[in-house]
C-alpha cells in the first residue's frame, strides 16, 4: 500500500525529499556567502566589475553623444542607449567572475575537498548562481543610481526598470552557467580568456552601440540573427519605448529562458565530466 508520504515513482517518501531539499538549500547558501565573503576580503576582484559598466556607461555616453541625432533614434539622451548596455556588461561579468574563482578552487584543492563533504553536487553549482545574482542586483543598481545622475530617464515610469533587472539577472545566470561549464572542462586559467573573449563577442555582435538601422555588411546580418540582441533590446525597453508591451518584450524573455537553459545544461555536464574524473 503507498501511503501518503511515499511520491509515487519516485522512491522516496516525502520526508526524505525534504531533507534532501534542505540539504541542497543549506549547502547552496553557504556557497554563496562564501563567495560573497570574498567582495570584502577581495574587494580587487569585484570593484572593477562595478566600476567598468559604470565607467562604459558614462564613457560612452559622452563620446558618442552625437548618436541621438541619427534620424529615427529612440531617444534623445545618450545614456539611456549605453546606461543598460553597462549593466549587462556588469552583470555578464558577475558571472563570468564565478568561473574565475571555481578555476581558483580548482587549482588550489579547495574543489576536491567540497566534492567529498555530503553536500548534494547540484549546490555546486545553484550555490555560486545565487551568489552571481547577489553581484548582479549590486551591479545593476549602482550602474543605474550613477546613469541617473548623468541624466539617464526611464519612458515609461518605475516599472520601466523591471525589463533592465530581468535582463541583467538572466545575463548573470548565463555567465554563470557559461563560465562554470569552461572551468569544470579546463580547470585552469585557460578557461579565463574563452569566458571573456566569448562574452564580449556575443554581446557587441548586437546593436549594443549602434541602430540596426545604421549597420552595414556582415556586422548588420550577424547582430539580426544574434539572440543576444533581443537581451539588450530587453534592458533597453524602459528608457527607449513609449510602453512596455509583450511584443517589445517576448524576444528578450525567449531568448533568456533558451540560452539560461543551454548554459545551466552545460554546467551540469561539465560537472558531471569532472565527477568522473
Amino acid at each position: 500500500m503507498t501511503t501518503i508520504d511515499q511520491i509515487p515513482g519516485s522512491g522516496r517518501t516525502a520526508p526524505a525529499r525534504s531533507v534532501a531539499n534542505a540539504r541542497m538549500f543549506a549547502a547552496s547558501v553557504g556557497l554563496m556567502k562564501r563567495s560573497l565573503v570574498n567582495i570584502v576580503r577581495l574587494p580587487s576582484a569585484f570593484v572593477p566589475s562595478v566600476m567598468m559598466p559604470v565607467f562604459q556607461s558614462i564613457a560612452f555616453a559622452g563620446t558618442f553623444f552625437a548618436i541621438t541625432q541619427i534620424p529615427g533614434f529612440p531617444t534623445d539622451r545618450s545614456i539611456n542607449w549605453f546606461l543598460p548596455l553597462g549593466v549587462l556588461m556588469g552583470s555578464g561579468f558577475a558571472g563570468v567572475g564565478i568561473g574565475f574563482a571555481t578555476i581558483r578552487d580548482l587549482e588550489g584543492g579547495f574543489y576536491d575537498r567540497l566534492r567529498l563533504t555530503p553536500a548534494p553536487r547540484m549546490s555546486l553549482i545553484t550555490g555560486p548562481l545565487l551568489a552571481a545574482i547577489v553581484r548582479s542586483l549590486i551591479v545593476t543598481t549602482i550602474v543605474f543610481i550613477v546613469g541617473s545622475l548623468f541624466g539617464a530617464r526611464l519612458t515609461h515610469g518605475p516599472a520601466g526598470i523591471v525589463p533592465l533587472y530581468v535582463a541583467g539577472l538572466g545575463i548573470a545566470t548565463i555567465g554563470t552557467g557559461w563560465g562554470l561549464g569552461l572551468a569544470y572542462r579546463f580547470r585552469d586559467m585557460r578557461a579565463a580568456a574563452i569566458m571573456q573573449l566569448t562574452f564580449f563577442l556575443v554581446i557587441f555582435l548586437t546593436e549594443a552601440q549602434t541602430p540596426l538601422n545604421v549597420m552595414e555588411g556582415w556586422l548588420e546580418t550577424v547582430a539580426r540573427i544574434n539572440p543576444f540582441n533581443n537581451i539588450v533590446r530587453l534592458a533597453r525597453v524602459g528608457f527607449v519605448d513609449p510602453s512596455i508591451t509583450w511584443n517589445n518584450t517576448w524576444g528578450g524573455l525567449a531568448a533568456l529562458l533558451g540560452i539560461v537553459a543551454l548554459t545551466m545544461l552545460f554546467a551540469r555536464r561539465g560537472l558531471d565530466h569532472l565527477s568522473d574524473n
